[in-house]
Formats: structure tokens, sequence, C-alpha cells
């Protein structure tokens, strides 16, 4: 057991920038800053909100995210020019000293030959010049050599080297294609930290893609050979395969503290609550046996496992439900549950929402109530999802009617509003469903192509909420995805498609760069 007091490591949370680079991942200014408040909740010590120059939007969600967050830094990425790195602080100027100038360019010679065309001496002249430009700004600095783990080490150190004595405050060394395994990454941290002789005047960070499911373990190598700052996403969302999934290397830290001297000052309990609206926003789930948050995570079937659990819960879970935010009881709400009930479940829940969004939420959930016996947090959950949007509405839907049977070809007839005006179609189908989305589909006038199509109930029984989420494109454009809940499933079929839509018809393209 290690006496000594444990290191604390920081957690650069990246969820809205890198996780929001998943395919159909993207997110609009309201649902940034939501998800910025839950992890102001969860306690990070860094928000990366966003690449201010890749569109006016997410220089907008950056900038909103400086003005409305206490306590976490925030973070901007800008590649190493200056026109993006006075971009980015034109938006992290508002969060002053808590600002975070993020800049970063490809350091690896495959990188460097393909992409940017430029000699090692080149890479390592802009990189200085970037970290002085926005050294010029703030203090608060962060390079990262993109591709660190495919860069000869001896021009790796000298890059690092350079930009600490030019200003960086924090070096990020990222495994940006998900190449590195545990004992090669502990050996490149070690390396840097015996051969560049400034080392200690930078926090050293890592950012680890998950695409040979190393990300967690590589980051954990890291930490242990003197890296002081982890980047990681909820729920491992990001380009590819992911990043470095943030509750699974906060809680490895946290349950193996016998031999891992290390602490992070996260808020545990407000895990699963992150992880939840992550997948509202985003219309991405969590598949079911995730580590830490996935439904299966705490659920014991083995009759051998259910006798432990009875016996002593610690013979199968080495962390407590409660301790990542799941209550052992859940409040049951129903039709008769008054208005303060509903606030103070969903509060709990981590759904801070304002008044006008709280009154339709409630009334949604009266209506529920009516078709359902009980009102689980399965459902409160698809409620707030619904009702909290803030998409621009160019289509919606006013009603549908579908027959079908056995013996009948399905034929849907759908009322939508588009732009104001009231338009209406009918359309046959291979079923149901497909009915209702080509009479939408042709209402719209939109050549978009369903990619993928997700239909599930929310909680139990044959008078569930049913969830549906589709992924949709058009053209060149980057894949989006809606989400749509209904207790009836055309409906909510329809709901997922039509938000898909306007996502799509509203979505800015980008084209940036990862780490």
């Amino acid at each position: 057991m290690n006496n000594t007091e444990p290191k604390t490591i920081k957690i650069f949370d990246t969820t809205l920038r890198d996780g929001e680079q998943s395919p159909g991942a993207s997110m609009n200014i309201e649902e940034k800053l939501r998800l910025a408040k839950q992890l102001q909740k969860l306690n990070v010590d860094v928000i990366e909100a966003g690449f201010p120059i890749a569109s006016e939007g997410d220089f907008e969600a950056v900038k909103k995210v400086a003005q409305s967050i206490k306590g976490p830094e925030i973070a901007g990425l800008c590649r190493a020019g200056f026109k993006d790195i006075d971009r980015a602080w034109e938006a992290l100027k508002y969060a002053e000293d808590k600002g975070r100038i993020h800049t970063f360019i490809a350091t690896s010679d495959i990188h460097m030959k393909y992409k940017l065309q430029m000699t090692p001496a080149q890479v390592l002249e802009a990189a200085v010049k970037g970290v002085k430009r926005a050294r010029s700004y703030t203090a608060n600095v962060e390079f990262s050599c993109e591709d660190a783990v495919r860069t000869d080490l001896k021009f790796l150190a000298e890059v690092v080297g350079a930009v600490i004595d030019a200003g960086a405050s924090v070096v990020n060394i990222p495994d940006t294609v998900g190449y590195t395994i545990p004992f090669e990454y502990f050996n490149i941290i070690k390396y840097l930290k015996d051969n560049v002789k400034n080392i200690d005047d930078a926090v050293i960070s890592v950012h680890c893609h998950n695409d040979l499911g190393l990300s967690v373990a590589n980051s954990i190598a890291a930490v242990q050979a003197g890296a002081g700052q982890v980047e990681c996403t909820i729920n491992g969302i990001g380009e590819r395969a992911g990043n470095c999934s943030l509750e699974e290397f906060v809680m490895a830290i946290r349950t193996r503290g016998d031999i891992l001297p290390f602490k992070t000052n996260v808020a545990t309990e407000q895990l699963t609550p992150a992880s939840r609206l992550l997948t509202q926003v985003t219309g991405i789930a969590v598949q079911q046996n995730k580590a830490i948050v996935g439904a299966n995570a705490f659920a014991h079937e083995a009759g051998i496992h259910q006798h432990g659990m009875l016996m002593d819960k610690s013979t199968y879970e080495i962390m407590t439900p409660e301790s990542v935010g799941l209550k052992a009881s859940a409040l049951v709400l129903g039709k008769h549950s008054g208005r303060h009930a509903f606030k103070k479940r969903l509060e709990e829940l981590g759904h801070d929402l304002d008044e006008e969004a709280l009154n339709k939420a409630f009334t949604r959930f009266k209506a529920l109530a009516d078709l359902k016996k009980e009102v689980y947090d399965e459902d409160l959950d698809a409620i707030v999802a619904d009702q909290t949007k803030k998409i621009d509405e160019k289509y919606k839907l006013s009603h549908i009617t579908v027959t079908c049977g056995s013996f009948a070809v399905a034929t849907a007839t759908v009322q939508m509003e588009i732009d104001g005006m009231q338009v209406r179609t009918a359309e046959l189908g291979d079923g149901p469903v497909d009915a209702t989305l080509k009479a939408i589909k042709k209402l719209a006038k939109r050549d978009a192509q369903l990619l993928q199509y997700n239909v599930g109930s929310i909680t139990g029984g044959t008078d569930a909420l049913g969830e549906v989420t589709v992924r949709i494109t058009e053209g060149e454009r980057n894949p989006v995805v809606g989400r749509g809940s209904s207790t009836d499933i055309i409906e909510a079929s329809a709901k997922a498609y039509i938000d898909a839509l306007n996502r799509l018809y509203f979505a800015t393209d980008r084209d940036v760069e990862s780490l």
C-alpha cells in the first residue's frame, strides 16, 4: 500500500470538441451549453468547448461557454496559424484567466510529408511562433504535437522543449490514431521526462484515441510515467472509435488507489447523469455492457452471482452504484404526482431546466402518465430530450394516419408544417414505418438517405415509451442523428426522422483537423 499523498491528475474534457466530431454528434449552442453545465457539476478541470475558427456556430458556442461557465478552465482548439489563434482568443477572452488557448501542429514524418508538406524545421518554427502568439494573449497555453506517438522521439523532444521555452504551460502528447500500446506510451512519456531539460516547467497531457481499444489503458500508463493531465470524453465519444472514456479512467483511478497513487477532482456521482445527458443530446446510445454507465454495469443475472450479492455486495461489485450516480431505488411517478416531485426528480437526474422548458416537460409528463400506470426515470430522460430541443425547426409534424395489416398495403397519410405552411400527402410502403418516412421525405423534398434506424423500448411493458434513433445523410454532407420518443412507435419514428431532417437542414459542414 502506497502511503504517500496521491498525485492529482487534471481531467480535460473534450466531449464538446472531439466528441462532437463523432459522425452525427454535432451539437448546437444550447446543447453545448447544457452539457457544459453538467461538466461543471462533474467538476472537470478543463472543458474544451470547440474549435472557434471551424464555423460561426462553433465560435459562438465557445464564446457562450466561456461567458457562462464558472469553475473549470475553458479551452478552444486552434491550429498554429495566427488567424486560428486570434479567433480562438476572441471567443475565450470572456473566461479571462480561465481561458486556455490549445494550439497544435502535426509532428510525425507521415503527417509532415503528406498533410502539411513541411520540413521538420518549418514545423518547429511554426510551433514556436504559434505558442508565442498565444502567449501574447494569455499565460494559459497548451500545445499539442499531433500524431506524437508516430513522431521521431528526438524531434518530439526538440519540439516539446522549444514550445515550453516559448511559453506553453501544458504540452500534449496525443495518440491521434489510437496506435500505441501501454508499455510503449509509458516509454514515450518517460523519454520526454528524461530528455527534455525544461519538462518540469509544463504539465504533460495525454490524449488517447481508442482505435485498438486501449485508450484508457494507455492513459493510465502515461500518468504512471509522469503525465499530469488526461484528455477524455463522456461515454468515450469521439472520432472513429472514440476517445479515452472519462468515466472509465476516473473510476479506474478511484477503485485501484491501492496500486495507482493518483486522484482526480471529479464528482463521480455525476457520471451517470452526464452519460444520460450526452445520449439525449446526440441520440448516440451507450452499449448495455459499457463499463461504469452501461445498463448492465451493475446488473447480476447468474445465480452464483446473485447468491454472492445477497451475502455481500463486494463479492461481485468493485464499486457501488451510488458512487457513479445510480440510485439504489427510484422514485416512481404517476398521474397523481405533483409538479414539485416532478421537478425534484429531474434535478436528481441531472436536468437543470428553465421555467419554460420545465412547464413543457411537466405537460408532456402528465399526458404520458395518463397513458401509463408508472413513469420511470428513463421515461423522464426521454421527455426532457423531446421537450428541450433547441434546434431550429423548418419541418414540424402535425399528424399521421396509418393503415396496414396482413392483407393490406401499408399506407401513411402525413400532415406537416414546413416554413409555416401546412402540407399533406399519402404514400404506400413496405410496412407502416416505411410508408411514413417516405411521405415525410416527399413533403420535405429532400434526397436524404437513411443510414441507420434503431428502435427500442425505454422501459418495460406494452405501454412503454418507444424510442427511435435514425442516422441520415444527403450528398456529401456529414451524417446527422435524429431522435424521437412516443408510446406510438410510428409517431416516434416520424419524430426522429423529422428531427434528423431539421438537423441536416441547419447543419454547418465542418472541415477541421482533430488531434
